[in-house]
């Protein structure tokens, strides 16, 4: 896709976004938004995936390691038609299939995640697994950064360097708010590189917020170098809704009648400008 395609398909996303948490009265708002271009980009420029067969052999696996962001994931399974309206409508309601954190019960989702720490031990399992079985696919992991602070991430990493696991792709969502305060307060993080750097990994640094670097950094990765892949998304909390950017009380909530109001009339004017901006060219 080109950058304006994926920055509307993202704005698309953002709106749907904030329709089914105002619904279901419930979600990490914050953090959803935060990574959703990122997710966009993959899901809609860099990953091999099937909605009429999500078991097909040789997809690219996703994990969404920081779980309680699940609200954003729904949005993209819905935009690829993995889930229907019907079913992402029914977000926090009784006996519904979506919960708080992604489960196998959704198509689309390869395991169950969200308690921190977790997802990068898996997802260096199944890229394993498929050097094993000399499969092609490849294997792509979102965490938080504030979920840096779990010590099992670092046992992975030591894991995947030591099998040279070059098509390992881990993401760090880098928006520097976690639910108790900034991440620098609460565990120091920095310097990320130079740490990541030193357990033997590929990283590489890009805007978040930005369509145009996402792709191009996602196709700058070399899947050939016998080194896993870290990429730092420097990324603003609460993206894209003026009144939620750099805000640590909207690391989870619900916005009022009039909030919500605002958020959609700020993205679809977006929405319009860009459609505006692809009949132009």
């Amino acid at each position: 896709m080109k950058a304006n395609e994926l920055k509307l398909q993202s704005e698309r996303n953002r709106k749907r976004l904030i329709e089914i948490v105002y619904k279901a009265k419930a979600g990490h708002i914050g953090g959803d938004l935060s990574c959703l271009n990122v997710l966009t980009t993959l899901y809609f420029d860099v990953m091999k995936t099937d909605s009429t067969n999500p078991s097909l052999m040789d997809r690219d696996r996703f994990i969404m390691s920081k779980g309680h962001c699940v609200e954003a994931l729904y949005v993209i399974l819905e935009a690829k038609g993995f889930i229907s309206s019907e079913i992402i409508n029914t977000l926090g309601e009784y006996k519904s299939i979506l919960s708080g954190h992604p489960t196998i019960e959704v198509p689309g989702i390869e395991v169950n995640s969200g308690a921190l720490g977790h997802g990068l031990s898996i997802g260096v399992g199944i890229a394993l697994a498929a050097r094993m079985n000399k499969a092609s696919y490849k294997t792509f992991v979102l965490m938080g950064d504030g979920e840096q602070g779990e010590g099992s991430i670092y046992e992975a990493a030591m894991s995947a360097n030591q099998y040279k696991l070059d098509h390992l792709v881990a993401i760090i969502d880098r928006n520097r708010l976690q639910i108790s305060g900034t991440t620098e307060e609460v565990m120091s993080l920095e310097n990320m590189r130079q740490r990541w750097e030193a357990f033997g990994w590929d990283v590489i640094e890009m805007n978040g917020d930005d369509a145009e670097d996402i792709m191009n950094t996602f196709a700058s990765i070399d899947y050939a170098n016998k080194k896993p892949h870290l990429i730092i998304s420097h990324t603003t909390k609460g993206k894209g809704v003026s009144y939620m950017e750099n805000v640590l009380k909207w690391h989870h909530g619900v916005p009022s009648e009039e909030q919500y109001q605002i958020a959609i009339k700020e993205i679809s004017d977006r929405i319009v400008a860009l459609e505006k901006d692809l009949e132009d060219e």
